[in-house]
């Protein structure tokens, strides 16, 4: 084998693994929801807040690590990233009250933005256009892997060890892998292009550039609805299951587990190989193989939600495929995104995506279902007779109803992801068109 081609490999599988890490020391909130709930008596907004502080601060955290990865060594940057999180996550395990983890989830967030610039920015040098949409879908695989095993792991030492120790532990791993990502080899920025562009890049701000191109604006767009909806998802299911399914912790995290983590990974890798071949096809085949996947999973997350309480089977079964669905977005975006933009401005923007997609996506997701599921249970308490102001105890038994119908707004919100990646396929032809121009002729166009 090619030593260029097996180092690219080598670092493809080590950059997977910190995204693993990645994905799993974020999710460990998410894992040990129903305990961390019960034992602070926390509400599912205030659950929720806790997600948001850490969204928030990785979105705006990104933009100047995003310069960073484009001006800086990505080795380095992603190691020093590594540190910070992995440590905080394990400090938010001695953390003694809401203010303390929420202030701690915020470093976690810090921390963690390093992560997607820089690795997303080393990938589009190590490999060619045509294969970039199969190796980030392997980077990707850190996400779904990530919280799967944040799931299993986490919700079953949550059961038997408390809650703490799943946070503790969770942090470990990424102390190795700091060290790791340094015997990687730095690639030249642009080496996998063909016009030998280097670190230029059109002339003008580099935020600006970005956001001109009309199809960067519909991705943006589209990473904010999906991002609502990936993190409700990821924040709620386990509660969810508990809840309305009646499982353990520990079961509950098998099968969110199950779904979003193998299931995921499944749809991750399909979504690297079906957007690869798309392009080949047709320009635009990449976002209208995602536009057709995310409104296939529209009618299968309404037909889940509409299963009744412990109809395990069932719900795991349909959900199942709304997942597969809806993880064939990420690859196929990502690759859209190296292939709209120079190398000299992938990891800033990665890091604008990035942004928007945290900062009025996935902020909202955890917080506003949260908001949702408190308003739904509280209005069921109402409607039974209890004229009064319901919390603790008194709207126990209706969470579960208020947490099932706040989750109708996934679907929702899909079918309408789905008309903005359609549009988005209307223009990138075009924006692709522009840049590869400027790239042979060294020239704005």
């Amino acid at each position: 084998m090619d030593p260029n081609r097996s180092r690219a490999l080598i670092a493809l599988a080590v950059l997977f693994s910190i995204n693993t890490v990645n994905f799993f020391d974020r999710q460990v909130l998410g894992a040990v929801t129903e305990p961390l709930r019960r034992d602070w008596g926390l509400t599912d907004t205030q659950l929720g807040g806790l997600g948001t502080a850490f969204v928030l601060l990785y979105a705006v955290a990104g933009l100047p690590f995003g310069r960073m990865a484009d001006l800086w060594n990505r080795r380095f940057l992603l190691a020093l990233g590594l540190l910070v999180w992995s440590a905080l996550t394990s400090l938010s395990g001695i953390s003694r009250g809401f203010w303390s983890l929420f202030a701690l989830r915020m470093g976690v967030g810090i921390g963690e933005a390093a992560c997607a610039p820089a690795a997303t920015s080393l990938i589009g040098d190590l490999f060619r256009p045509h294969e970039r949409g199969r190796a980030l879908s392997v980077f990707m695989l850190g996400l779904p892997a990530g919280l799967a095993l944040s799931y299993l792991i986490s919700g079953a030492l949550a059961q038997h060890f408390g809650w703490r120790t799943a946070f503790i532990a969770a942090g470990i791993p990424g102390f190795f892998l700091a060290g790791l990502i340094l015997l990687i080899k730095e690639p030249q920025r642009g080496c996998a292009e063909t016009t030998g562009v280097g670190a230029a890049h059109r002339p003008g701000s580099p935020y600006w550039i970005i956001l001109s191109i009309p199809t960067m604006g519909w991705i943006i767009a589209s990473g904010a609805l999906h991002n609502f909806n990936m993190y409700a998802i990821s924040y709620f299911l386990p509660a969810f299951l508990t809840r309305y399914h009646g499982m353990s912790i520990q079961n509950a995290g098998v099968i969110a587990g199950l779904l979003i983590g193998m299931v995921g990974a499944l749809g991750t890798l399909l979504g690297g190989w079906i957007g690869d071949a798309a392009k080949l096809r047709r320009p635009n085949g990449r976002l209208l193989a995602a536009c057709l996947a995310i409104a296939a999973s529209v009618p299968l997350s309404l037909f889940a939600l509409r299963q009744p309480p412990g109809a395990i089977a069932a719900f795991t079964l349909i959900q199942a495929a709304a997942s597969l669905m809806m993880y064939i977005y990420y690859p196929i975006v990502y690759a859209t995104i190296q292939d709209l933009l120079e190398p000299s401005l992938r990891g800033t923007g990665m890091a604008v995506y990035f942004l928007a997609m945290y900062a009025l996506g996935a902020a909202f997701g955890p917080v506003a279902t949260g908001w949702l599921s408190d308003h739904f249970a509280a209005t069921a308490a109402w409607n039974t007779g209890i004229h009064q102001p319901v919390h603790g105890s008194m709207i126990e038994p209706f969470r579960a109803l208020g947490l099932l119908r706040a989750m109708y707004v996934i679907p929702v919100l899909s079918a309408i992801l789905a008309g903005v990646l359609f549009a988005g396929s209307k223009t990138v032809a075009l924006d692709v068109g522009r840049l590869n121009a400027w790239l042979r002729n060294g020239r704005a166009e």
